[in-house]
């Protein structure tokens, strides 16, 4: 069962959605920075960009490998590799930037909330005093 991750940069914290199987079937194709509405992970009126994911055995997907398979390439630092060292490089499994029916867990930012429906009560000015 997928679970997609849903940041909001506005407070710093961050929800888990479990999806079924079946509703996950829309955002196959997706990439990574490509935005969605938000009634996929049950948040109806807003805008969730996608920002990375992790598949069945944790392997990182990266936004520079194109596709949905998985990659051994040469990483310097950045998603999937921290070098203790500067200038070290590693050859390491990555996955793609697409996501496919292997990845569980998704990665969203929140970029649009709802606009509010409730109005400011307007402020009564106070009679002038003569």
């Amino acid at each position: 069962m997928p679970i997609l991750i849903v940041s909001d940069p506005s407070t710093g914290t961050s929800q888990r959605v479990e999806i079924e199987d079946s509703r996950l079937r829309p955002l196959i194709g997706t990439r990574i920075g490509q935005t969605i509405d938000g009634t996929l992970a049950e948040m109806q009126g807003y805008k969730l960009k996608f920002t990375g994911g992790t598949d069945k055995d944790g392997i990182p997907m990266r936004p520079d490998v194109h596709g949905s398979a998985k990659a051994r390439i040469v990483l310097s630092g950045g998603v999937g590799y921290k070098p203790k060292d500067k200038g070290i490089q590693k050859r390491k499994v990555v996955r793609g930037n697409t996501i496919s029916a292997e990845i569980t867990f998704l990665n969203f930012t929140i970029i649009e909330a709802p606009k509010s429906k409730k109005k400011a009560p307007k402020s009564e000015e106070a009679p002038a005093e003569e």
